[in-house]
């Protein structure tokens, strides 16, 4: 098994990013969403009610009816939407749960190396917010993990993010 954002994880932050850049402070519908991100509506419903009962979205019924952000894309980071999706982001159970999960916890030498790479990540991840995003987006570019940046058009559907 591999540490990976499930693919709801990854869909949600895509459904946030759409309603950022589409809703502006108004409501966007879950078929307008689905049709730019090419995810099916249905699952779409089930990942915005998870936003929705975290309060990170707001929604209003009938004929304009929609989601929007409940706050602006600047206060949400990556992290607190992930974590939503994914609960906690540590790459192992031990570093989530420290002694309840793991006797050896105190004497165990790998639990520095875990926590560490947990720190690290959450260090990014609560770190770039729908803003930056949104800003990257714009940009056209595509930063590779090594840092350097790539000039690559942007794209609202992820082609190259497709579930595996």
């Amino acid at each position: 098994m591999s540490m990976q954002i499930s693919t709801k994880g990854r869909y949600a932050m895509r459904l946030m990013l759409d309603i950022a850049r589409y809703g502006r402070g108004e409501t966007v519908k879950i078929k307008d969403i689905a049709d730019r991100q090419d995810i099916s509506p249905k699952y779409l419903e089930q990942i915005i009610s998870e936003l929705n009962r975290a309060g990170l979205v707001r929604s209003t019924r009938g004929p304009q009816g929609g989601y929007a952000l409940a706050r602006p894309p600047e206060e949400y980071t990556v992290g607190s939407i992930l974590r939503v999706m994914e609960g906690d982001l540590s790459v192992v159970q031990c570093v989530k749960d420290g002694e309840s999960f793991c006797d050896r916890f105190d004497t165990c030498t790998t639990v520095r190396l875990w926590t560490k790479i947990s720190d690290a990540i959450s260090s990014v991840v609560d770190n770039i917010t729908l803003a930056d995003l949104m800003r990257w987006e714009g940009e056209g570019k595509i930063v590779s993990i090594d840092g350097t940046e790539n000039k690559e058009p942007a794209s609202s559907s992820d082609a190259h993010c497709a579930p595996q």
